[in-house]
């Protein structure tokens, strides 16, 4: 097993109730705002050649660091962390894109993409043997509800066909499942920027030959690109999941998963900040409602 990056002395400062809510604040902002990256990044590109470029830079971005400081990475670490890119950057991804691709509602798709705390928290019962406390199966459920509150104005059935409905569901049960194994099989101890050079770096070539059947790999030169994938490799990919993989190390994943669901209302922040797009009553309900189930799911039992 891969030495751990941090030492526990540097470490034990994240189990701390403040250390854990400032980096939670920081999760949420970076895994919010991805939607900001895509916003512009797709305004000249399709959501495929996005998600290449993205993990392709940041990849690349991490590679001769990968190589040249931590511990050498064996072919069984290796192994595992492609594995983990294939499932929670390609699949998880990609499901999303062809569910929105086959005309299943946008909103519909976030709303099943930001259930994934409550699929870890009913995987960490019989992967990890931990089980939620009363106390933490009440948070989840006001987090679900407070997530379908902001999410309403925006939920449609549509008339995709039934299989599509799936894809996202799937999706979002493999990052669940990817979360906790890695939990179990204690690959999150490898060095973070060695492992999502890894993740991303594979997800990319996936990304490639999947565009290479359904168009070209070159990005457009458009400023509004470039700063898309500018902010999803730096904020939504390096702080995003850097703080995650953090958190995970030195805490349940149901506890570290939990503060996801502030995603969609802060994402609503994101898109009034940067679009103007509208607030209405019900998505500060909704963060309301949020905010009280994360308190309650991530406090420690």
């Amino acid at each position: 097993m891969p030495l751990p990056f941090y030492p526990p002395s540097r470490a034990a400062w994240v189990r701390h109730p403040l250390a854990f809510a400032g980096l939670a604040v920081v999760l949420v902002l970076g895994w919010s705002s991805g939607f900001v990256g895509i916003r512009l990044a797709t305004e000249h590109a399709s959501p495929i050649l996005v998600l290449l470029w993205r993990n392709l830079v940041a990849g690349l971005l991490l590679l001769p660091f990968a190589l040249l400081i931590g511990p050498r990475i064996s072919f069984r670490a290796l192994g595992q962390q492609m594995a983990f890119g294939f499932v929670g950057m390609f699949l998880y991804l990609a499901s999303f894109a062809l569910a929105i691709g086959w005309r299943v509602p946008t909103g519909l798709v976030a709303l099943i993409s930001d259930l994934v705390p409550l699929a870890i928290a009913v995987l960490s019962q019989p992967l990890l043997g931990q089980a939620l406390g009363a106390r933490q199966w009440l948070g989840t459920a006001i987090g679900v509800l407070g997530v379908v509150i902001v999410s309403a104005d925006s939920l449609s059935l549509g008339a995709a066909p039934l299989f599509a409905y799936a894809l996202p569901v799937a999706g979002m049960l493999l990052f669940a499942g990817m979360t906790v194994m890695q939990k179990k099989l204690h690959a999150i101890h490898m060095p973070i920027h060695q492992s999502l050079a890894i993740q991303c770096l594979t997800a990319a070539g996936l990304f490639a030959l999947w565009r290479l059947g359904d168009g070209g790999l070159m990005p457009p030169m458009e400023a509004s690109f470039v700063l898309g994938i500018a902010w999803l490799v730096i904020a939504a990919t390096f702080i995003c999941y850097a703080v995650y993989y953090y958190l995970l190390r030195h805490h349940p994943p149901a506890r570290v998963s939990a503060v996801v669901f502030l995603s969609p209302p802060v994402t609503m922040l994101w898109a009034f900040a940067m679009f103007g797009e509208p607030l209405t009553l019900t998505m500060g309900l909704g963060l309301g409602v949020t905010l009280a189930g994360v308190y309650l799911a991530a406090l420690k039992a």
